[in-house]
């Protein structure tokens, strides 16, 4: 597996959003549910943020703020680093890297169409490197 294409082919592309006007509650429950670690904020179909467990972390226990009644808005990341379709998942781990994040949105033009983690690339490229180790395993028994 080289692109992102070719990830949210075996992962799936379902991207769950919330609106930016939710409560960090509803936001953390949604994602506490999911089992996800991040939930993307979109106003009307546009992607303006994500909302990540760092991001609640540090914007509002740290910061003192009741999740029941601050809006996501408030404590997301709008500083986004949207990567396209054709994107390899060296350069996406190259990105997340230098941009210390784990979390990458995936558009097509401006239309948000995944998200990918740094869990999502560690995962695929254990998945090619035992792909290659039991190819030249085969090579070697024949």
């Amino acid at each position: 597996m080289n692109t992102i294409r070719e990830l949210l082919d075996t992962k799936g592309a379902e991207v769950v959003t919330i609106e930016p006007d939710a409560t960090v509650l509803d936001a953390v429950r949604l994602m506490a549910e999911l089992d996800i670690g991040s939930v993307a904020i979109v106003e009307g179909e546009r992607l303006i943020g994500l909302l990540t467990e760092r991001h609640y972390a540090r914007n509002v226990v740290l910061a003192g703020r009741r999740s029941d009644t601050t809006p996501v808005r408030d404590v997301m990341s709008d500083e986004l680093v949207p990567v396209a379709r054709d994107a390899t998942i060296d350069r996406c781990m190259e990105l997340m890297t230098e941009r210390r994040i784990r979390h990458l949105p995936v558009l097509d033009g401006e239309r948000l169409i995944g998200i990918v983690s740094i869990g999502d690339l560690v995962r695929s490229k254990l998945a090619d490197q035992k792909r290659t180790i039991d190819e030249l395993t085969q090579y070697i028994a024949n």
